[in-house]
């Protein structure tokens, strides 16, 4: 079997883990609705390369508002490798203490929020302590590792907690030690990761069940959707009045910050 045939069995595996966690995925969709529904947004953050999977649920076609990607540059921008922006900086800023802290500070959050947060190691401290954080504030945190692999990487908390001793909820990408799922021959290391994939089946297969329920709630999702399928004037409505939407939401989030309320 080619390299190429043994990782698409490999993602078969993945996609079998991912749909062995129903009762966990309807869980998180069911509190994700819920904030949802209250007119707030659920706070999505990943450093380093989770933070494909924050973009994978807000915005790009096939998404809809709700869903607060929060984004820092510093830890997840680091095309150019070496230099300036570079990868050392990224790693080294993930596991800064009191970073999450500050990052949080820039929000008026809510316990009718809810966060995801995605590591998959689930041992950098940003985003152990971002999910801490959250619970402080009693907020609800659904996290998304790699369960094997979690449970074989040390943890660079003070205490030794991971991310899922923070998490009210923790889903399992599959994925396996070390990530790299194909050994070639004549090859000391495995490569071609699938933590990525597991990801974000479970990012899609949530967000596919909050569709559903904001739809019966009687609040259906203003979803960016491709003027291929929809005719062009409706896709740039639907654009624009997710963007907006999303706007309105995120207003809420600064209206009381640094009142002390």
């Amino acid at each position: 079997m080619t390299p190429s045939l043994q990782y698409l069995e490999k993602c078969r595996g993945l996609i079998e883990a991912v749909e062995n966690q129903q009762t966990a995925i309807q869980t998180a969709a069911d509190w994700f609705s819920q904030t949802i529904l209250a007119g707030r947004m659920v706070h999505v953050f990943g450093s380093g390369h989770s933070r494909i999977m924050t973009e994978e649920m807000w915005p790009r076609y096939g998404s809809f508002p709700g869903w607060n990607p929060i984004v820092e540059l510093s830890l997840s921008f680091h095309n150019l490798v070496v230099g300036s922006c570079g990868q050392r900086q990224a790693m080294f800023l993930e596991n800064v203490s009191g970073l999450a802290e500050r990052i949080l500070r820039n929000f008026d959050l809510e316990p009718v929020d809810t966060a995801l947060i995605i590591s998959s190691s689930g041992c950098n401290l940003v985003p152990i302590e971002m999910a801490d954080e959250f619970q402080k504030r009693g907020i609800k945190v659904v996290s998304i590792i790699s369960k094997v692999h979690s449970e074989a990487s040390t943890s660079r908390h003070a205490n030794g907690c991971k991310l899922q001793d923070f998490s009210d909820l923790a889903l399992d990408t599959g994925a396996p030690v070390g990530d790299a799922m194909i050994q070639v021959e004549g090859l000391e290391t495995p490569v071609a990761p699938g933590s990525t994939v597991g990801g974000c089946l479970l990012v899609n297969s949530i967000k596919a069940e909050v569709a559903q329920r904001l739809t019966q709630a009687g609040q259906p999702p203003k979803v960016l959707s491709s003027g291929a399928v929809v005719g062009a004037a409706r896709a740039t409505e639907l654009f624009e009045a997710a963007y907006d939407e999303h706007a309105r939401r995120l207003a809420k989030l600064y209206v009381n910050v640094g009142l002390g309320k």
